[in-house]
């Protein structure tokens, strides 16, 4: 019983589940087009965020195949499945493939565009895992993409329209994420994060917290504009509690918490959990009731 407990516990972190919190993106165009109470919406968009999780799945297990050596060496990665050897390779694959399969029947039984996007994804992260992940700022600009990828995937499931604000808003705060995970990484490793992770030879802590408030700003500009131009002008008043989610976790990056690297750990975090409902709680009666 216990070795089927690990073996399921393996193929969990294999699939790294606990990240599949960064596809709730594709929730934003049901809740901010108003199609809340439209059960057929909700089906369709759920049905996405399991394809969505399936394929980043797919992504994450083709790159923990490439990274497994490097991850050896890493004090927090090297007890990832692949890199411990609690997993072979050849199962992996079969997994990732399996997991492909049936993304891919399901998008494409939903509509075109849906799947192209889901298409789009899993291809822009084959090649951030082999080529774009190594050169600085394309990094970071790939993983904040691919979170517009997952809000334009929640629109395009329940044919709405595709905002400009659904786009800017997900990208920067990908970027601000991305920005403090790679500050928090050369932070922990110092002198062997270029052992680790090619790329980080070229960061500096310096230049990761510059890109921090950059895409920090930009994330506040961007949902205050949306706010206050949107037709729902009282969300303006919801911002103080979209700053202070952001300020909570910009403070965990700054203090140097384990939080910054392994972002899932933030919904443990009783005043950032507490800060976030009420924010969704505000917006949702200006939406609905106002």
């Amino acid at each position: 019983m216990n070795e089927k407990i690990l073996s399921i516990k393996a193929y969990a972190d294999l699939l790294r589940t606990r990240q599949w919190y960064k596809n709730l993106v594709v929730f934003l165009a049901i809740f901010f087009s108003g199609s809340m109470f439209s059960w057929e919406a909700w089906q369709q968009t759920i049905i996405a965020f399991f394809v969505l999780s399936w394929v980043s799945s797919a992504g994450y297990i083709i790159n923990d195949l490439q990274d497994r050596r490097e991850d050896q060496h890493h004090p927090e990665r090297r007890t990832r499945p692949l890199a411990a050897g609690k997993i072979s390779p050849t199962a992996a694959l079969f997994t990732a493939f399996l997991l492909l399969g049936a993304a891919a029947w399901i998008s494409w039984g939903m509509n075109g565009f849906f799947a192209g996007i889901v298409g789009a994804f899993f291809a822009l992260s084959v090649v951030y895992t082999f080529f774009l992940k190594r050169i600085i700022f394309a990094d970071i600009l790939t993983i904040a993409t691919l979170f517009v990828f997952r809000a334009v995937a929640g629109a395009a499931t329940i044919s709405v329209f595709i905002s400009p604000w659904l786009i800017l808003v997900p990208f920067f705060l990908a970027l601000f994420l991305a920005a403090g995970k790679r500050h928090s990484e050369l932070y922990l490793l110092d002198e062997k994060a270029a052992a680790t992770k090619k790329v980080l030879q070229e960061y500096t802590q310096e230049l990761a917290r510059s890109l921090m408030i950059i895409s920090t700003t930009l994330l506040i500009f961007s949902y205050a504009l949306y706010s206050f131009l949107s037709e729902h002008t009282l969300l303006i008043i919801t911002l103080p509690l979209a700053l202070y989610t952001i300020f909570r976790f910009y403070g965990f990056i700054c203090a140097h918490s384990p939080i910054a690297r392994q972002q899932e750990k933030i919904f443990k975090d009783p005043a950032f959990l507490i800060g976030m409902i009420l924010w969704i709680l505000a917006a949702a009666v200006i939406i609905y009731a106002l």
